[in-house]
């Protein structure tokens, strides 16, 4: 094989592992998702919902008895999910703005966003298996 010849030869195998790495997306951005809920504010929420492809942001308060019983479920959600959604916890005592945006009359509400838009909203404390079951539709 003369020089020319190995020089193809190597080009081909360099655009061969390209094209197998971008159909296997490995050359796509990766997003890192994290294990455990994040803070999310009115000023944070437009990037993160834009950011990630899947969020679930809980609507809470320090008060609220009912809030409390559905914080550990988000954050086991949150580990189990990691990859798949994001948890947000926006505390309404602290954000006016979002609540009022998106109609939150009483807590826990759950905001479901999938691809940017808002497409879904849960109220109320529920079981792990009840949240699921809400969540599977828009779990990529």
């Amino acid at each position: 094989m003369d020089e020319d010849e190995e020089v193809r030869w190597i080009k081909e195998k360099k655009l061969q592992k390209l094209l197998k790495e971008r159909s296997e997306g490995s050359l796509e951005k990766k997003i890192a998702y994290p294990t455990s809920p994040i803070i999310v504010t009115d000023d944070t929420l437009p990037a993160i919902v834009q950011k990630y492809p899947l969020v679930v942001v809980d609507c809470w308060a320090e008060w609220c008895g009912p809030c409390h019983m559905i914080s550990p479920i988000i954050e086991k959600l949150a580990a189990e999910l990691s990859g798949k959604a994001i948890f947000g916890k926006l505390n309404v005592d602290e954000n006016q703005f979002s609540p009022t945006k998106y109609g939150i009359m009483s807590i826990p509400t759950l905001l479901i966003f999938k691809e940017g838009k808002h497409v879904d909203t849960f109220i109320g404390a529920m079981n792990r298996e009840t949240l699921l079951s809400q969540l599977n539709p828009y779990i990529i």
